[in-house]
Formats: structure tokens, C-alpha cells, sequence
């Protein structure tokens, strides 16, 4: 996870041809000239869809067992099968969905609370900006891996009650993966209030801001129509670069058993089983092989993409 803070922006300069571009034009063309970023923005695209259609072009389903255990990869099993008969290329497919869903709503949950934490610190400022942001401080103190253990650990029989309680006993099943998305939104959102929060102070102090003032605009008009629209790039670029970290923290947690439990699968509990058959006696690399391939090409490509979104964004740095 990135620790800097981005130095307060001022405006770049414009080659010749770039006048009359709106930024968002010379960002994407800034970001078509990156190879690199364009290059796993298609291996990305083309693994989403292969991922996420599965369903429909693959005839295996992930949990349908058969007697075709420890199956090597063939042209019936292309990633061949585990010791349930279980299709494997199917369940990497189902698993990173399964991955890409909580990796996605613990960015999202970090964006809520570290775009509103940052901008209230940095707009109000004085005391409360000292203690939002000696907070912040503090919890970047505790050990994260350590908080979302406890977290899973002690809430998990409270929060399958309570989902038992609103739906039926297969609800209370998505507990542990419900407390490990907000778990990881919860230790992801520092970085992003820290971001924010520079970026308002230093739009707060800019001409066009002042302007808005004199003509009487209210803090709300401010903040929403004038400071936060002006913050976008700096949280589109940070938010691409927390999806990769949550992903890689929920595929660390689910393969200590922590996360995602049994019968669903993610890349990390697969990455589990597959380590669990490498003994001396025999040894069944594909299972291991797959899934570990699956978690590295997608983490690849979600940095190279966050690398040419902060490029394209902010070409000074």
C-alpha cells in the first residue's frame, strides 16, 4: 500500500496541441501512449470476461463432484480436477469472482470512509483536523492483518446470529465473507484520507475557491461543486491501486482459513488446497499451479493498470 502523500498539485504545462483539451482528453491520450498500461488493460479485460462468462462457455460447474479425482489437465479438464472430482479450471473461475467482488467492495468501503474523513479534516481543519488525522496516526499503528483476525474471530458468531435472524441459515453462511469485506474496507481508507485531505487544503487556498466565497457560495456548494470534482483524479488513481492490495490481503486471509470458507472457493483457499498436496509421496502441481497463475496475472495486471491511471492522471510523477 502506497505510504506518500502526492505533494499539492499546480498546473502542468500544456504542449502546444493540448490547448483546448478538457483534462480528462489528455489524460486518456496521455494513457493510450502508456504500451505497458494498454497492454494489461486488455490482458485484464479479456480475463474479466473469461472469468465472469464461464458459466456459460464452460460445462463444468465448481461444485459438482465426480469420480475423476486428481484428473490431470486434458481436453475434458483443461486445469484438470482435485480430489473431490471437482472441475478445477471452474473453480479458479468461480474463486475469482469471488476475489474481484471483495476486493472491489473493500475499495469501495475504503473510497466512503477515507474520501469523507479526509475531506472533513482538511476543510474544517484547527482541532478537529488533529484529531481526525491524530487518529488516523493511530490507526495506522496497529498491526491491519492482526485487526481483521480479531475482527473475524470475535464478531463471527454475532454477525451469523444477526443474518440468521434477517434470512434463512444459508445467509448466516456469508458472515465471515460480510466481516472480511468491511475488515479490509476498515484498514484501507488511511492512506486515502491522508490523500484527500492534502488535496482540499490545497485547493481550499486556490483563486477559483476564493472566488466562490466572494460570491457567497455555502460550504456544502464548495466542498461538492468546487473541491471534491477537482480531487477525482488523485481518487480514481488511488482507488486502482487499493484494489489489488485488498485483493492480495482477502487471498492471504482466505488461505490462513480466515476468509472465505468452504464450499466457496476463492484464489487464496484454492491456493490452500493446492499447497496441501504438495507432500513427497506425490505430488499434484496443477492444483497449485492454477490458481497461484490466476492471482499473480490478475495482480500484474491491476498494478500495471493503477501505474498507468496515476501516469496518465498526473504525468509529474
Amino acid at each position: 500500500m502506497p505510504e506518500s502523500n502526492p505533494a499539492p498539485s499546480s498546473p502542468p504545462t500544456l504542449a502546444l496541441g493540448q490547448f483546448g483539451q478538457s483534462p480528462w482528453t489528455r489524460a486518456a491520450r496521455r494513457f493510450v501512449a502508456l504500451r505497458t498500461a494498454v497492454a494489461a488493460s486488455l490482458f485484464l479485460l479479456a480475463l474479466l470476461l473469461a472469468v465472469f462468462s464461464s458459466p456459460v462457455w464452460w460445462p463444468h460447474h465448481p461444485e459438482t463432484l465426480t469420480q475423476a479425482q486428481w484428473a490431470s489437465p486434458s481436453l475434458t479438464h483443461w486445469l484438470g480436477t482435485d480430489a473431490n472430482g471437482r472441475d478445477l479450471l471452474a473453480r479458479i473461475c468461480a474463486g475469482a469472482r469471488i476475489s474481484l467482488w471483495v476486493g472491489l467492495a473493500g475499495a469501495v468501503v475504503s473510497l466512503v470512509i477515507g474520501v469523507v474523513w479526509g475531506a472533513v479534516a482538511g476543510y474544517v481543519g484547527g482541532r478537529l483536523d488533529g484529531v481526525l488525522m491524530r487518529t488516523v496516526d493511530i490507526l495506522y499503528s496497529l498491526p491491519s492483518v492482526i485487526f481483521i483476525i480479531v475482527l473475524l474471530t470475535t464478531l463471527q458468531a454475532p454477525a451469523r446470529a444477526i443474518l440468521a435472524r434477517l434470512g434463512s441459515g444459508q445467509d448466516a453462511d456469508h458472515a465471515p465473507l460480510l466481516l472480511l469485506i468491511l475488515g479490509l474496507g476498515a484498514i484501507s481508507w488511511l492512506t486515502m484520507a491522508r490523500i484527500v485531505r492534502t488535496q482540499v487544503m490545497s485547493l481550499r487556498q486556490r483563486p477559483f475557491v476564493e472566488a466562490s466565497i466572494a460570491l457567497g457560495a455555502g460550504h456544502a456548494r464548495l466542498l461538492f461543486r468546487h473541491i471534491l470534482p477537482n480531487t477525482t483524479g488523485v481518487i480514481l488513481t488511488y482507488l486502482t491501486l487499493t484494489l489489488p492490495t485488498v485483493v492480495l490481503a482477502e487471498s492471504f486471509l482466505s488461505y490462513l482459513g480466515l476468509g472465505v470458507q468452504p464450499p466457496q472457493a476463492s484464489l487464496g483457499t484454492l491456493i490452500a488446497e493446492g499447497a496441501a498436496q504438495i507432500n513427497p509421496i506425490r505430488t499434484y502441481g496443477w492444483l497449485l499451479a492454477g490458481p497461484a497463475g490466476m492471482l499473480v496475472g490478475l495482480l500484474l495486471a491491476l498494478g500495471f493498470l493503477g501505474d498507468g491511471i496515476r501516469d496518465a492522471l498526473d504525468p509529474r510523477s
